[in-house]
């Protein structure tokens, strides 16, 4: 019976995507290191307060508009609300930013003093964390440090790109001007090179006018067209709507080597158009730099891990002690502790370590077992250098704070605060390997400089002394669960025996002694609870507050700490305390509260 409704063979679903695009890239990339190069636009900086075209466009006619009408409060703001209107008002032709820079600036040098503003950052703003190197400038560096990119293409204006390498350690090659371009370094002998299309701000040839961005420098536009007939082109923050000659050029590169990948977080605008699909480009839209750039970098170390033979914690210890001393390995060394620490931070999700429940001492002992090969890392590095390698133990605190940088929707306070655990126990072992070494220079920047924001309050910064007091982060109920004393009862401080016990391991083979141990423990509770106090009047509880660990007379512990404090004491030459007075007040708060409290406070 023939039955017209059905089909003579299985249903076939259309093709698509199988899938991200982000993965595509990731693959492309981490396959041929050095051969994709990127063009970075004024959205790659917006993230770190850098204003766009755009913004200094509403700015300047706000300032214009306040100039011409000095007597009205609200002019300025009412002309930045439309500044079509007011533009269309008071001046001729099309509102733009070339136009109206054209119009404010008429030279170079007044362009340049005019721009100045909108780039260096002010006290305020460098405290604020304004127009310095942000999330995207410090990925699109790791990808640099790593070898998968060499070469830089900007429409920007800023040094943040540079900048944020330089903070890695890279020292890019920078052309900004035409004359720069034949006396180059070839870029496949640099290791970074990055070429700012427009100039930089402080130049007064830079490029800012419809004329200047009409045509490129002979010089210039020969290198150009060389990198988009070389390499392939990863294109992210940029609008294609100002630049002519950029998007002419790209326009005509008639081969296309290597593919082309263009990310954009809102609707593309008609070049945009026309350039991705003459070249059949790989969009990635719905993304901020500070997403997308970040989120490459994480895709690479998930492949890097695939392709690296597991290394045991013995193993990554040998590689440090014999990377530490030689600076020839000195990005051997930076790799080895900072895939480390993002293996830890890559675990420490909330589908491992659930924020509802009664997951603490699981939680607790999953955050350590995580951090384990870490913290010998650490503890060997700290214990050993002599200085020169500080800035990489700062900075693993620094990301493993992040942990704790999201809201999560509904969680336990408790479990909440515990993923500031990794951070803390770096923290702790790190300071008693400082004890040990005598490094206690390193050891008050270890307590101060890497910062946190909350995102639960007004996000001001705060150091390693009030974010990780163990009595915060350590503060559910359950912590009992984890850690119990000899005879079965609860400790008075239950954090400090938990913290000794963790800490242990990783510095056994540095102090060996038990006793000694557990003396280094008391003082670095001790000056740490004193910086504490110093900072923000909340001491660190510990065991050191027990009279056998405090001390009963001059040769105790507390009492020699007071002996201490001078002008050359490594906590106040090192910035832990303002001056003498400042640390002796400290120390006075602190005996007090504990002389009153006894162990208890």
């Amino acid at each position: 019976m023939n039955d017209t409704t059905a089909t003579s063979g299985p249903r076939i679903t259309p093709p698509g995507p199988a899938l991200q695009p982000q993965v595509a890239l990731a693959t492309s990339l981490h396959a041929s290191p050095g051969v994709y190069a990127l063009l970075l636009g004024s959205g790659v900086s917006t993230g770190a307060g850098i204003k766009t075209g755009w913004g200094i466009v509403r700015d300047l006619v706000r300032r214009a508009a306040a100039a011409q009408d000095p007597d009205s409060a609200d002019a300025g703001q009412t002309a930045a609300e439309a500044p079509e209107a007011w533009w269309d008002e008071h001046c001729d032709g099309e509102l733009g930013y070339s136009a109206l820079l054209a119009t404010v600036a008429p030279n170079a040098a007044a362009r340049q003093a005019v721009l100045a503003q909108y780039f260096e950052a002010d006290e305020a703003a460098h405290d604020g964390g304004e127009k310095v190197p942000g999330i995207a400038h410090r990925a699109v560096a790791q990808l640099v440090l790593r070898g998968t990119v060499r070469v830089i293409l900007t429409t920007n204006f800023d040094r943040l790109t540079e900048r944020a390498l330089e903070d890695v350690g890279i020292s890019p090659q920078v052309i900004h001007r035409p004359d720069q371009f034949d006396a180059a370094t070839p870029l496949a002998h640099s290791r970074a090179t990055v070429i700012k299309l427009h100039g930089d701000y402080l130049d007064l040839q830079s490029r800012n006018t419809v004329d200047e961005l009409g045509t490129y420098p002979e010089e210039q536009a020969r290198v150009l067209d060389r990198v988009l007939d070389e390499y392939g082109l990863i294109v992210c923050g940029w609008s294609a709507d100002w630049d002519h000659a950029l998007v002419r050029a790209i326009e005509g590169t008639r081969s296309r080597r290597y593919p082309l990948f263009w990310s954009h977080l809102g609707p593309l605008g008609e070049a945009a158009r026309r350039l991705t699909a003459r070249h059949a480009a790989t969009l990635i839209p719905g993304m901020t730099a500070d997403e997308f750039f970040p989120d490459l970098v994480r895709r690479l170390d998930a492949l890097d891990r695939l392709t690296d033979a597991p290394v045991t914690r013995e193993m990554a210890v040998v590689r440090l002690k014999r990377s530490l001393p030689d600076p020839v390995r000195r990005i051997d060394l930076f790799d080895l502790v900072d895939q480390t620490t993002g293996q830890v931070l890559d675990r420490a999700t909330p589908e491992k370590y659930p924020l509802n429940g009664e997951a603490f001492a699981d939680s607790a002992r999953g955050y350590r077992a995580d951090c384990d090969t870490l913290l010998h890392l650490l503890t060997t590095g700290v214990f050993h250098d002599d200085g020169r390698h500080d800035e990489l133990w700062l900075r693993t605190v620094q990301h493993l704070t992040r942990t704790r940088e999201s809201v999560p929707g509904h969680y336990r306070p408790g479990l909440e605060a515990l993923r500031h655990y990794p951070a803390l126990l770096a923290t702790w072992t790190m300071g008693i390997a400082a004890i040990l070494a005598r490094r206690e220079h390193f050891l008050a920047r270890l307590l101060t400089e890497p910062s946190f924001r909350s995102p639960f309050n007004s996000r001001q910064p705060v150091n390693p002394a009030r974010y990780l007091n163990p009595a915060d982060v350590l503060s559910d109920p359950s912590i009992h669960d984890v850690t119990r004393a000899d005879n079965g009862n609860k400790w008075i401080h239950p954090q400090s025996p938990l913290l000794r016990g963790e800490g242990r391991e990783p510095l056994r083979s540095i102090e060996p002694n038990d006793a000694a141990y557990e003396t280094a423990c008391d003082r670095f509770e001790l000056l740490t609870s004193l910086v504490a106090v110093g900072q923000s009047d909340q001491p660190w509880p510990g065991m050191y507050l027990f009279a056998s660990h405090w001390g009963h007379d001059e040769h105790g512990l507390a009492a020699t700490i007071a002996h201490e404090i001078s002008p050359t004491w490594p906590l106040i030459e090192a910035g832990a305390f303002k001056d003498v007075e400042n640390a002796e007040t400290a120390y006075k708060n602190l005996a007090e509260r504990r002389n009153h409290n006894g162990q208890y406070f």
